[in-house]
């Protein structure tokens, strides 16, 4: 699980220094808010939408190759996008890069279920944790480097990821130790409920959209006040740290208490604290998007985990779904935010994403129970 973490911990750095790296893209090519989220969403639709055709591949086929090769593609891909000489170059380079994440998640979120035990959410949770670490690392390490050697010196970022995908490949023969037996793979298996996981995507996108409109305008709007960027960047940083920290308690409570009633308090708890950042700010606004943090990044590996048990016979699509598809929607709506900034003001974009969790919450007062089993066998992996 160490290594599918730092797998994670890898493509999600790559993922996260891109929030960080916008405000200096912005000054350097002035760029309306629309075209800052734009990058965002060419992150988003490589990062996420592509991420079930990986799942199924991953189902039919199986691909653990993808572990190294997708850290590795995520790392470069954003390191030379910072140092490119025109927006629609670095644009080239973040789908780059989004699609060494996407082809990661899937293959990832498998080989985690397969080694996670009897205690799946904490085991997913540990998983989560890994990404949340590493979003939360890139700006810290982003701002830093461009502050100090300008955007070119963003190739460095690339560093971490070649140096975690380089561990993972020489670690592939053992991880493939936790592979079950293909004849075996059927028993113990539930049935698909597809219709339960479209409503679970509808909750993880309206999710999605909160979480990609703060990523995307929280470091943009703290420097519309009249902060610095480092300032906006580390308010991100600690939202994304806090978010670790929501994680980490989310996995043995949705283990303890059930699935539902973790991922209905978090979405009821993010939409007034994401309220708070707004109209509030100051100390009370960093508090809340810290708790903002913990209710809606917490709960990524709690929905992981609901996504494979409401699709238990092919798990490697529900994790592309999960993370992917249904993610991917709420990067495309952050650029209609984007453009709801340049025509009102990012106040009223922030607001939207503080309303978003609440129509999540309303889906997920529909979702049925999820089945836990006493014990996760390797038998619920996908043929």
């Amino acid at each position: 699980m160490t290594a599918l973490a730092a797998g994670h911990l890898g493509t999600d750095f790559a993922n996260g220094a891109l929030p960080a790296l916008l405000p200096f893209l912005k000054d350097r090519f002035s760029l309306s808010y629309t075209l800052a989220a734009l990058l965002m969403l060419a992150s988003t639709a490589s990062s996420s939408l592509v991420q079930p055709l990986f799942g199924l591949w991953s189902d039919r086929r199986g691909a653990i190759w993808l572990l190294p090769t997708g850290v590795a593609v995520a790392g470069v891909g954003i390191g030379v996008a910072a140092a490119m000489p025109s927006y629609w170059l670095v644009a080239l380079l973040v789908v780059v890069s989004g699609l060494g994440v996407a082809a990661f998640h899937p293959e990832g979120s498998k080989y985690a279920a397969y080694t996670s035990g009897e205690k799946r959410a904490s085991g997913m949770s540990a998983f989560s944790i890994g990404g949340n670490i590493g979003f939360a690392l890139g700006p810290i390490a982003a701002t830093p480097l461009v502050i100090t050697l300008g955007l070119g010196g963003g190739v460095l970022l690339a560093v971490p990821c070649l140096a975690i995908a380089g561990a993972l490949l020489v670690l592939t023969p053992f991880l493939r130790t936790f592979e079950p037996e293909r004849g075996a793979r059927r028993q113990g298996e539930g049935e698909d409920r597809r219709g339960a996981l479209v409503l679970l995507l509808g909750v993880i996108a309206f999710r999605s959209l909160a979480w990609f409109g703060l990523i995307t305008f929280v470091p943009l709007y703290e420097v519309s006040l009249g902060h610095s960027t480092a300032h906006g960047n580390h308010l991100l940083s600690l939202m994304l740290l806090a978010g670790g920290i929501g994680t980490i308690a989310a996995g043995p409570l949705a283990d303890r208490l059930g699935r539902r009633p973790v991922l209905i308090a978090s979405l009821a708890l993010a939409a007034p604290l994401t309220f708070v950042f707004v109209a509030v700010g100051g100390i009370a606004g960093a508090f809340a998007l810290c708790g903002v943090g913990i209710c809606i990044i917490g709960t990524f590996g709690v929905t992981m985990v609901m996504s494979q048990e409401y699709l238990p016979r092919h798990i490697g699509t529900a994790s592309g779904l999960s993370i992917g598809l249904s993610i991917g929607l709420g990067g495309i709506a952050a650029v209609a935010l984007g453009a709801l900034a340049d025509t009102v003001d990012l106040r009223a974009s922030l607001y939207v994403c503080a309303a978003a969790p609440l129509a999540g919450l309303l889906l997920t007062l529909l979702l049925p129970p999820t089945r836990v089993q006493r014990k996760l066998e390797p038998e619920v992996a996908v043929p």
